[in-house]
């Protein structure tokens, strides 16, 4: 009898284990995640830039540049320029939904915070390009995972944990929406 307790309890345990590794996220998505991150937080200078210059947040032309820009290289990186556009066009309306809501809160309080400012064409938008080659690298190492039925749980934890204020776990939710949509 005792050796069959110890067998239950040894497949238990087992069953545990590996039931608690199928809900790990894979490696690949923590990247990802981080530098999707990356690109929120310059949504602040984004939107101060726009304080000042009086743009609106929305540039449809900008906006179709960036995206045929990412979809152009999408075959060098092994994916579909359908993924692609989708999960840039998601960025891009993650960035904007952080732009609205502090252009927002500044127009509430009457002024923007007092901080250094970077040019938009100059300093912000070459940091934009230059982490567009790095997402398209993370969203492809993470692409294998994006089938997996154990996805969307990941992202939601993910970015329930990746920050306090509820405008970045929105935006982040917004970012990462189109993830697990997708398989290749």
């Amino acid at each position: 009898m005792t050796s069959r307790l110890n067998l239950c309890l040894a497949l238990t345990c087992s069953l545990l284990t590996t039931a608690a590794r199928a809900t790990e996220a894979p490696a690949a998505l923590a990247p990802l995640l981080g530098s999707i991150g990356e690109r929120l937080a310059i949504a602040d200078q984004v939107a101060l830039s726009k304080w000042d210059s009086h743009k609106a947040v929305e540039d449809r032309p900008r906006e179709q540049q960036v995206i045929a820009g990412a979809t152009a290289q999408a075959a060098t990186y092994h994916l579909s320029e359908e993924r692609v556009g989708q999960f840039f066009a998601a960025q891009i309306e993650a960035n904007k939904l952080v732009q609205y809501a502090k252009l927002s809160s500044w127009h509430l309080q009457g002024r923007a915070p007092d901080t250094p400012r970077q040019d938009l064409a100059g300093q912000i938008r070459p940091q934009l390009d230059q982490l567009q080659k790095r997402l398209l690298q993370q969203l492809a190492d993470f692409s294998p995972h994006a089938g997996d039925r154990q996805c969307p749980q990941w992202l939601a934890q993910a970015n329930q944990a990746a920050s306090r204020d509820p405008l970045r776990q929105l935006a982040m939710v917004r970012a990462t929406a189109e993830l697990c949509v997708f398989k290749g």
